[in-house]
C-alpha cells in the first residue's frame, strides 16, 4: 500500500468514524496546481482527493475552512470539506464528491441568486480570521475596518512588490495606489464572505442543473470582487448577472470598480505565470488612472 493511499484511508476514518479502505482509485484533474482523484471505498463511499506536496498542506487547511465557512451558510452548494492530512512528503485535502455534469443545462439563475444570499453573510471587518492563498500566491487577509486600505495593502500592493522582483516595471501603480479612494466616493461596501477566486473554472453545476463552487479563496470583502473575476475571463451567462441583481443589486459605481478588481488577478497571474498578463497589468493601470484623473 502506497503511503499516499495509508495517509487518505487513515485521514477519511478519523474524520467520519467509519474505518474507510480504497477499493478503487482514479486519477482527475486537480486544478492548475494540484494533483486530484476520485477513490471509492470498499462500502460504496467516494471523496474527491486534492494532493501537492508536503508544503500545499497550509494551504489545504485554509481551503478546509474556506469550504466549510461558505457551507455553513446554507445558500450555494460547495463540496463538504472532509479532512487534511499528510505523508512524509505529500499534503491532501478530503472532500465530498460531487458528480459534476458540466455548463450546459446549469441553472445559471440559482446560481446568481445563491451566490448573493451567500454574500449577505457578513462580518464586522475586511479580511479573514488567516491569512492563505490566491493559486500559489500567499494572500494576506490582515483585518481592516477601511475597504480601500484593505484593497490597497492586503491586496495590490504585495501583488505589485512581487511583480516588481519579477521585473514589470509598473511605472504609475505607486499613482494608482494613492488614488485609489476616488473610486469608491460615497460607496461604503459592506464585509461580505466572498469566494474569492471565482472565475468559470471554479464553478459547475451538477447532472440535476444545480450550481456548485469550489476551490476557494476566502475572505471577507467587497462582494463586487467576486463579481469581478467571473468577467475576467468569462463563461459565465447573462441569466446569472440578471438573477444577483435581482437579489441584491450591484452600486452603479461598479462599472468602473470591475477593471479595478480584476487588476488583482491580473497581477497574480503575472507573478503565477509571466507572460502577456504582464502587459495587461500595466494597460490597466494607465487606464484605471485615466478615469479618475
Amino acid at each position: 500500500m502506497s503511503a499516499l493511499q495509508k495517509c487518505i484511508e487513515s485521514a477519511i476514518s478519523e474524520a467520519t468514524g467509519e474505518s474507510f479502505q480504497v477499493a478503487h482509485r482514479k486519477e482527475t484533474g486537480g486544478g492548475c496546481i494540484n494533483s486530484g482523484c476520485l477513490v471509492t471505498g470498499t462500502d460504496g463511499r467516494r471523496f474527491f482527493i486534492k494532493y501537492n506536496r508536503l508544503e500545499f498542506q497550509e494551504a489545504f487547511e485554509v481551503e478546509f475552512q474556506g469550504l466549510l465557512a461558505m457551507a455553513e451558510t446554507a445558500t450555494i452548494r460547495v463540496p463538504r470539506p472532509v479532512a487534511v492530512g499528510r505523508t512524509e512528503d505529500q499534503a491532501i485535502l478530503v472532500m465530498e464528491f460531487l458528480e459534476m455534469g458540466g455548463s450546459r443545462g446549469g441553472d445559471w439563475r440559482t446560481m446568481g441568486t445563491n451566490l448573493a444570499r451567500m454574500h449577505r453573510h457578513s462580518s464586522d471587518r475586511f479580511g479573514w480570521h488567516r491569512d492563505n492563498f490566491i493559486g500559489a500566491t500567499p494572500q494576506i487577509n490582515t483585518w481592516q475596518a477601511h475597504w480601500p486600505r484593505f484593497y490597497a495593502e492586503c491586496r495590490l500592493q504585495p501583488q505589485f512588490e512581487r511583480a516588481r522582483k519579477r521585473g514589470l516595471r509598473l511605472d504609475q501603480a505607486d499613482a494608482l495606489l494613492h488614488l485609489l479612494p476616488k473610486f469608491f466616493g460615497h460607496y461604503q461596501p459592506t464585509p461580505s464572505l466572498l469566494h474569492g477566486d471565482l472565475w468559470a473554472g471554479n464553478a459547475g453545476f451538477m447532472k440535476d442543473g444545480s450550481p456548485v463552487i469550489f476551490d476557494p479563496a476566502c475572505y471577507f470583502g467587497d462582494r463586487e470582487t467576486d463579481l469581478a473575476m467571473t468577467e475576467m475571463f468569462g463563461g459565465y451567462a447573462p441569466e446569472f448577472y440578471q438573477a444577483y441583481n435581482e437579489e441584491w443589486s450591484l452600486d452603479e459605481g461598479y462599472r468602473l470598480r470591475k477593471d479595478l478588481y480584476i487588476l488583482y488577478h491580473l497581477v497574480n497571474h503575472y507573478n503565477l505565470f509571466g507572460g502577456g498578463y504582464g502587459s495587461q497589468a500595466e494597460s490597466s493601470i494607465a487606464s484605471l488612472l485615466a478615469s479618475v484623473s
